[in-house]
């Protein structure tokens, strides 16, 4: 535990440090480098001096959350206890920072609501600025803000202690945990408490998941049943993708022709496939209509829902490669150019310098991404010159 005498001294600091933010090595250490890169940003975003509160998210918006959603209903109430008798709110976020759930004791509940803590609360830091719940799905690390470290004046009265929530069979980010309270009662086993948070989480989405079908179609095609990697054939590959892309089902002619199109392949052949395939997902292959009777996630599906919620950032971390660059199926290669299509659009309308660049850093030939980037940066930058040799390779 720290002293109030500690807590004031530190919340002075950073006041100090915070009127200068081209700070030197020593003095960026003290507050973290993360900190500091995160108060760059939250200037360079022009964030309304007078924003006092979150904004709030249509309903709508919020998509792409079903697998925790349902893995709630098994501890919510376990997360609710801890932050009754914590003194605390606790917040779930999605993987935009938008809260879609919450829980609070009677002290922190009207504080909570008052800055739109709550359910559809926009918390991304272009929209806030520095905190912690979008800090630490930027990092992808557990992460401490403290007080006068927010960026927006309202939330200073506040420390914030915030986790990634990682699936455990896909292995990717599904959004944020975050356990708030006021300033005063800074304590280091915050952070730790949190992480208890994620695990209980991490708990109950294996509970919900034991039939779970997970895709990947980026980069390396791969299938896990329940954790375990599927032997599948390039063919067999192709139906399961169409039929999570197809969750209501199909029979066997509109399947054939969303693999085979005009190609001469008997329905027998295909017939065949599914009997295989059936064996090997151990019962989970419905038929009359076809379709995937297991809990199915997918990179290629999440990477909609992050397109579809408006975070770029998301969708590009998801998209590691291009989507099955050598299938032959009509369908899937529709998908596949109205999904470039969407990320082309969107990527020219970013605005945010640092997604484009980590984009650019694995995707070298993302000439859309490149001109974006050269117009919002001014001719002198030093980058400049660089992006202009890609663009013309």
């Amino acid at each position: 535990m720290f002293t109030k005498t500690e807590l004031i001294q530190h919340r002075s600091i950073i006041d100090q440090l915070r009127h200068n933010i081209m700070l030197s090595p020593q003095h960026a250490q003290r507050i973290g480098q993360s900190i500091l890169s995160s108060w760059q940003r939250s200037i360079s975003a022009h964030i309304p001096k007078e924003r006092t509160a979150a904004p709030l998210a249509e309903k709508t918006v919020l998509k792409g959350m079903n697998t925790l959603a349902t893995a709630l209903q098994y501890c919510e109430k376990e997360l609710k206890h801890i932050a009754e008798q914590s003194s605390m709110v606790l917040a779930i976020g999605d993987i935009g920072s938008t809260i879609v759930w919450t829980a609070a004791s009677g002290k922190m509940q009207d504080v909570a609501e008052k800055v739109h803590f709550v359910s559809g609360g926009k918390w991304s830091e272009d929209v806030v600025g520095t905190n912690a719940l979008a800090l630490s799905l930027k990092t992808q690390e557990s992460c401490c803000v403290f007080s006068n470290e927010h960026y927006m004046e309202s939330v200073h009265d506040w420390v914030c202690y915030a986790t990634p929530i990682i699936d455990p069979y896909s292995h990717r980010v599904l959004g944020v945990v975050d356990l708030s309270t006021t300033w005063e009662n800074h304590n280091t086993l915050g952070v730790l408490a949190v992480e208890r948070c994620a695990s209980i989480i991490q708990t109950a989405l294996l509970e919900q998941q034991k039939q779970h079908l997970y895709i990947h179609a980026f980069s390396v095609a791969q299938v896990r049943l329940n954790g375990k990697i599927l032997v599948l054939t390039p063919r067999q590959f192709e139906i399961l993708t169409i039929l999570a892309l197809c969750p209501q089902g199909m029979n066997l002619d509109n399947l054939h022709n969303a693999l085979y199109g005009e190609r001469k392949v008997s329905l027998g052949t295909l017939k065949a496939e599914m009997s295989q395939l059936r064996d090997l997902l151990g019962g989970l292959l419905g038929s009359r209509p076809y379709r995937l009777l297991a809990k199915v996630e997918a990179d290629f599906l999440q990477v909609e829902q992050a397109l579809d919620a408006g975070y770029l950032d998301s969708a590009l971390k998801l998209y590691t490669g291009t989507f099955l660059p050598k299938t032959e199926s009509p369908f899937l290669c529709a998908w596949r150019d109205c999904l470039e299509s969407r990320l082309s659009d969107a990527i020219f309308k970013a605005k945010d310098t640092d997604t484009l660049f980590r984009h650019i850093a694995h995707t070298p030939d993302a000439i859309d991404a490149v001109e974006c980037l050269m117009d919002l940066l001014s001719a002198t930058h030093p980058a400049h010159q660089v992006l202009a040799r890609y663009k013309e390779a």
